[in-house]
């Protein structure tokens, strides 16, 4: 199962090492670049490259547990539109994205597992704090399905939500 995410994982890991605009705005002086943990669907390691102020890449590994379960790799660009609430303390925006996942979808039982390769919608808020490098995040995601690597096409539409917090460096 590891073998077959290992191509997805890769292309995460250059998507969110890519070069920084000029300018990048550190996150309270921690720097653009937040790895932390996401809890729901998936839960596992969560990373988070600002490019600028208003644009983002994030990527996520883990299980996922909401419909179809199994190891999940997702990468989303992300846009920063609306200011919800700004504060001393920290800034609270919404955002939105784009992006793609790969699922090696566990069925639980003899069957071999299936392969499944989607188009994900986020939107999500964003505790960004002020005065320590650590983000607060609460999201959701449409998954469209394109590629079933499956005989019976379950399941082309899916639902990806999770909170989580990342620390900057």
């Amino acid at each position: 199962m590891i073998k077959r995410l290992l191509p997805a994982v890769v292309a995460c890991g250059i998507l969110a090492g890519g070069s920084l605009v000029d300018g990048a705005k550190a996150r309270a002086d921690g720097g653009p670049f937040g790895l932390g943990i996401i809890i729901g669907s998936p839960t596992g390691v969560s990373a988070k490259l600002y490019l600028n102020q208003q644009n983002a890449v994030d990527a996520a590994l883990g299980i996922s547990v909401l419909g179809a379960s199994g190891l999940q790799a997702h990468v989303d660009y992300l846009w920063h539109p609306l200011m919800l609430a700004r504060d001393d303390a920290f800034y609270l925006p919404l955002y939105i994205g784009v992006g793609g996942r790969l699922l090696d979808h566990d069925r639980g039982n003899n069957q071999d597992n299936d392969i499944r390769i989607g188009a994900r919608g986020v939107a999500g808020i964003l505790f960004d704090f002020r005065r320590v490098p650590i983000d607060v995040f609460l999201e959701a995601a449409l998954v469209v399905d394109f590629v079933l690597d499956t005989s019976d096409n379950e399941g082309r539409l899916g639902l990806n939500a999770g909170m989580g917090a990342r620390y900057y460096f």
